[in-house]
């Protein structure tokens, strides 16, 4: 299992979203310069969240996007799924046919038990992370970060 650009990309941009909102509309050429995201990209990816009632847009001279839901209320789980990450480790997408074979139930291989757990698990982990925790996260960051530079020791030479 691997986590494209598509689902890493789609977090990174609604971590922006969420941080900027309180300020109105976040635009995509914003996102798209501050976390260096094609716009492009982010049009289609936005596209889907809107489609999944993760994100709003608002239209015309200071239009962007707006959450559509509370931080709180949407998961890592919610926006990968959104736009198409596929989240399974099996080499057979859950179908059980790991060995190839016209039957859908034939074939499956030893390890498919093992790769349904994964899946299970990551599932249940990204369901349990919200907008919210990671934007929390990053505030924290930040936080620590102003509080270094303003309070840098002197050193005498």
């Amino acid at each position: 299992m691997r986590l494209t650009t598509k689902g890493r990309f789609a977090v990174t941009a609604m971590i922006d979203l969420a941080l900027r909102q309180h300020n109105g509309p976040v635009t995509l050429a914003g996102i798209s310069k501050r976390q260096e995201i094609s716009l492009s990209y982010l049009e289609q990816l936005f596209g889907k969240l809107r489609r999944h009632e993760i994100v709003e847009s608002v239209r015309g001279p200071g239009g962007g996007y707006n959450l559509a839901r509370k931080a709180e209320d949407v998961t890592v789980a919610d926006i990968i799924i959104a736009v198409d990450e596929p989240l399974d480790a099996t080499q057979c997408g859950g179908k059980e046919n790991c060995h190839g074979g016209e039957s859908p139930k034939g074939h499956r291989c030893m390890t498919h038990d093992l790769w349904s757990t994964l899946n299970a698990k990551m599932v249940d982990y990204l369901d349990s992370v919200s907008l919210k925790d990671l934007v929390d996260q990053q505030n924290s960051k930040l936080h620590e970060q102003s509080v270094v530079v303003l309070h840098r020791p002197s050193i005498a030479i």
